[in-house]
């Protein structure tokens, strides 16, 4: 079990690094020959609410080798990470939609409560699955303070959100420009 958060802001690279890091660890293992029917899975959060948001799609689909596995996980992001063990790569692409999301659906009951307990089962999830995970979310308090209600609610809990995650994640970078700057390496015994 291996947790990584990709940290960034809007087109800095982010899911491109995350990419990349799964295809590196799946390539170690084949190499290694830990785990020889190792497979990457990509789960996505996004939906395509109009046509601009469906090109965005179609692009990073396009960007992808067929040797992905595809997933469309918009809201019960827990329930998908017990499909997954040691064998599986996992990238999740994007927190910060599924974050969205939630508070979308659930419309005017969407509270910091419920969105605490959201974020709780993801963790209780993650720290269950034994997949390698590699998280993507955008750092959202480098920006503009939201002005409006659900703009607030959503900056304020996409950032407990990412600082929830980044405590338990063995790595996490911060990826701007395109360049990757590790903020945290935890290094497993006997890595």
């Amino acid at each position: 079990m291996s947790i990584e958060l990709v940290l960034g802001g809007a087109r800095s690279g982010k899911s491109r690094y995350a990419e990349s890091v799964v295809n590196q660890a799946l390539q170690q293992q084949v190499e290694l020959g830990s785990c020889p029917d190792s497979k990457k899975h990509y789960v996505a959060t996004a939906e395509a609410f109009d046509d601009e948001m469906r090109q965005r799609i179609q692009h990073h689909q396009r960007s992808r080798d067929s040797l992905w596995q595809q997933w469309q996980t918009p809201l019960e992001l827990a329930q998908q990470l017990k499909q997954f063990d040691a064998k599986d790569i996992v990238l999740i692409d994007c927190l910060t939609l599924w974050m969205n999301n939630q508070i979308f659906y659930a419309g005017e009951s969407c509270n910091d409560e419920l969105l605490e307990c959201k974020v709780q089962q993801l963790v209780e999830a993650l720290l269950e699955c034994k997949a390698h995970v590699v998280l993507v979310s955008n750092e959202v308090g480098l920006g503009v303070v939201p002005l409006g209600k659900v703009s607030r609610l959503f900056v304020d809990n996409a950032g407990r959100m990412n600082q929830r995650l980044a405590s338990i994640a063995d790595k996490v970078v911060f990826v701007a420009a395109g360049l990757p700057m590790t903020l945290k390496h935890d290094v497993k015994a006997g890595s």
